[in-house]
């Protein structure tokens, strides 16, 4: 089979692309320049896709003894993530850059060419499982190790992108016995820091880069009852659930901390509150895509109240976060697009507009929809990134 595998520079996609070698496939490397922005050399283990990844990656085939290439995407990621997040922001909701990079970028763009060039799939280092049923449908599902489970950012995934997706680190039990293989192999990524933050965002400072990026206006921090308690630099810098710098001239009457609740660009306002407030027990989600089959419960075309019958599932709303029980259930709008309706068993904290929620059966991932509104089981009707 011809593989292109993705090769960010990291020890993940270097040994995943050295086992697909080793199992026989006719594999060629790709990193994908993702930014001509100055300043992108790593500093301590923060981005990805640097120009220190690009010759990480290209050491790394050359050990291997494969073809290596250097693809700019840069001018897609900007148009489909950077300004994505930028727009996101601006709207007072919360977006995952990394989704919307696999999502545009990593499985939509880099597979879309990798089939036109003729390769059979794309093979990266994520830990994530495919499996295939007895009709011959893809399914995805969390790996082995859950510690470093990367089915949740997955989630976007069709089920033909599944067809040409390969995964090889799907069983491997730790991240330990990746990086003790890379040494085995004389990968000089062996011992190299996990990437974290956000790639384009290289110093980590999120608040910093959005203020050069969207008009910032002073405005009011209140109270869930509307009462002035603070002021704010721009209400765009905010995230629900965000404790920190909320730069509050008015205590809370038991003296506890108090945390954002909701972000109001229209009006200019972040609403403050107790903790307990941000607690949530709903999730209406837009943009709903399925991870292959959707669950026949799922089925609303067939019905006519436009409402399907609700299934069981699990909900995640972070890459590391916890899944928590729930039901789902799919209702058409008014244009007939599909939303992904979850009612959680128990209450799940800090949940913002703009982030994803994933949902499960047990090891499956069922599908994906960004989350358009969250309602507080205390706080009366819903919480929406418009207010």
């Amino acid at each position: 089979m011809r593989v292109l595998a993705a090769m960010s520079g990291g020890v993940d996609s270097a040994v995943a692309a050295a086992r697909a070698v080793e199992a026989g496939h006719d594999v060629v490397g790709v990193h994908l320049a993702l930014s001509r922005m100055p300043g992108t050399l790593r500093t301590g283990s923060r981005g990805c896709c640097t120009i220190e990844d690009s010759r990480d990656a290209w050491r790394a085939c050359d050990i291997l003894g494969i073809p290596y290439y250097v693809w700019d995407f840069s001018e897609r990621f900007k148009e489909d993530v950077v300004d994505d997040f930028i727009a996101e922001y601006a709207a007072g909701r919360t977006p995952n850059p990394c989704m919307r990079c696999n999502e545009r970028i990593k499985f939509a763009a880099l597979l879309e060419k990798a089939i036109a060039l003729g390769f059979d799939a794309v093979c990266t280092g994520h830990y994530a499982t495919v499996i295939e049923d007895d009709d011959g449908n893809r399914e995805l599902h969390r790996a082995a190790d859950w510690a470093k489970d990367q089915s949740y950012v997955l989630g976007v995934l069709t089920g033909e992108q599944l067809r040409h997706s390969m995964f090889p680190l799907a069983a491997t039990p730790s991240k330990a016995e990746v990086r003790a293989e890379a040494e085995q192999r004389g990968l000089s990524v062996a011992k190299k820091p996990d990437s974290h933050d956000i790639c384009f965002i290289p110093d980590g400072d999120t608040r910093g880069w959005l203020a050069e990026q969207i008009e910032m206006r002073e405005g009011d921090v209140v109270d869930d009852s509307g009462s002035k308690v603070g002021s704010h630099e721009g209400a765009n810098a905010f995230t629900v659930g965000q404790r920190r710098g909320l730069n509050l001239g008015t205590p809370a009457p038991d003296g506890k901390p108090r945390f954002v609740l909701e972000v109001r660009p229209k009006e200019n306002e972040v609403v403050v509150g107790p903790e307990r407030m941000l607690n949530i027990d709903l999730m209406r989600g837009i943009k709903v895509s399925w991870c292959g089959l959707p669950p026949a419960e799922a089925d609303v075309l067939s019905r006519t109240d436009r409402v399907s019958a609700e299934f069981d599932c699990r909900a995640q709303v972070r890459a590391h976060g916890d899944p928590v029980a729930a039901t789902g259930r799919v209702e058409l709008d008014d244009a007939g697009l599909e939303e992904l309706v979850v009612t959680l068993v128990e209450p799940m904290r800090g949940v913002a507009p703009g982030q994803t929620v994933v949902i499960y059966q047990g090891t499956r991932v069922l599908g994906q929809a960004t989350i358009d509104s969250a309602r507080s089981t205390e706080r009366a009707g819903a919480v929406t990134a418009a207010g």
